[in-house]
């Protein structure tokens, strides 16, 4: 099979690349290990995603935005970041930002549905997108003139340019021999969607509690019973998650009341829960001879700055744009200098939010009393610096 693109990764960075580059002459292969019906149909994981202003106007070029119900598009209007078991709270506003809100929250499975959906549509109208599901591929080779992508049934795809988005631990980037930093914090986080009391005005909560670290994500009232309801993150030491894993609902419930201390007031847990080993990755290249990475398996960030997808889209965006410009204008799309230009501003762009939130992380986690004290009194003198606010409030809307 020769194509000109083969994508490696069903997620919602490697759909969304499939989708950016359809209609433009180009014959696309997207090739997914998981079965099709786990790809069209994805299942509740757990997760919500922030999604900053500028990836909100991304997934609106793309068509996925119409594609998912508005009240399923929650508002995050404000941030506020906790420490310990003070009652200070820094406080990020909107109106820091010149936006009504920071950014939009939306579960995972319903941005990938709508990856999905979106590429599907594309595929009808132009035919240029295949999907192979159900294989995972086996061996990557490329040389100066193409590549060569093996799929476990023996079948071979010569293309211009393959590119690894199938996640942060991705075989497809090693198998080209790109090694990637990796920092497990020897923790998980469960992430789960609960009903509670009190009302959470749309504000994002970040809580560097001890022994703990927790994190509100405020989304629209239940549809069921008009509660407020958000996306609860517990990160807390490995062995202990698989503790809490096992209780029953009420028990859960309970627990995250105690945990929360009882801000919210009462509090129920309405969804199931799922637990993540929380390990930040960042490849030593992002790219190597007519291969390029995006998504997760480009930068694998940690959730506290939520940056996550964001990243993935932003990535897809430039090496897109890198993309048609050299189809357009008749040059090759997997030259090392299009890629060199892809990966220089990527990594100027995600480099050092990568190395800030390990910082940030490495410092309200720690729990001596010296680090208790530095938590506190940098707490306290950010929030009286409103140009750094601002900063913080301009990152989190993606300008």
């Amino acid at each position: 099979m020769n194509v000109d693109i083969v994508v490696v990764g069903a997620g919602p960075s490697g759909l969304c690349l499939a989708k950016s580059l359809s209609g433009q002459g180009l014959k696309i292969v997207i090739v997914e290990q998981q079965d099709l019906s786990a790809i069209s149909k994805p299942m509740f994981d757990g997760r919500e995603i922030a999604l900053t202003q500028e990836s909100a106007k991304t997934m609106k070029m793309l068509g996925l935005w119409d594609l998912i119900e508005p009240h399923s598009i929650s508002p995050l209007r404000d941030a506020k970041i906790l420490d310990g078991r003070s009652q200070f709270e820094m406080l990020i506003p909107h109106q820091l930002s010149h936006y009504s809100e920071l950014g939009w929250l939306i579960s995972n499975h319903l941005i990938r549905q709508a990856a999905y959906d979106a590429m599907q549509i594309a595929t009808e109208l132009n035919s240029d997108i295949t999907l192979i599901a159900g294989h995972k591929v086996v061996k990557v080779k490329a040389c100066e003139s193409t590549a060569k992508v093996t799929l476990d049934d023996g079948v071979e795809i010569n293309s211009k340019l393959v590119v690894a988005a199938d996640n942060r631990f991705s075989t497809t980037r090693r198998m080209m021999g790109i090694a990637a930093d990796m920092h497990d914090f020897g923790r998980n986080m469960l992430v789960c969607c609960m009903t509670h009391d009190a009302p959470h005005e749309h504000t994002a909560w970040e809580w560097f509690d001890y022994g703990q670290t927790l994190a509100l994500l405020p989304m629209n009232p239940d549809p069921i019973n008009n509660r407020y309801r958000s996306s609860v993150v517990i990160t807390i030491p490995s062995d202990e998650a698989e503790d809490l894993m096992k209780l029953s609902p009420e028990e859960f419930s309970r627990n995250a009341k105690m945990r929360f201390g009882s801000r919210l007031g009462e509090m129920n847990l309405i969804s199931t829960i799922h637990s993540y080993p929380l390990v930040s990755v960042y490849p030593k290249r992002l790219i190597a001879t007519r291969f390029a990475t995006v998504g997760d398996a480009a930068i694998g960030m940690h959730p506290v700055t939520a940056h996550g997808f964001n990243f993935g889209l932003l990535g897809v965006q430039k090496l897109s744009r890198e993309i048609l410009s050299a189809h357009q204008t008749g040059k090759d799309i997997g030259e090392q200098s299009l890629l060199l230009r892809y990966e220089r501003a990527h990594r100027l762009k995600t480099r050092p939010l990568y190395l800030m939130t390990r910082l940030i992380t490495e410092l309200y986690t720690k729990e001596s009393p010296p680090a208790r004290l530095l938590r506190k009194a940098l707490l306290h003198i950010s929030e009286r610096i409103t140009p750094f606010k601002r900063s913080i409030a301009t990152s989190l809307t993606g300008r």
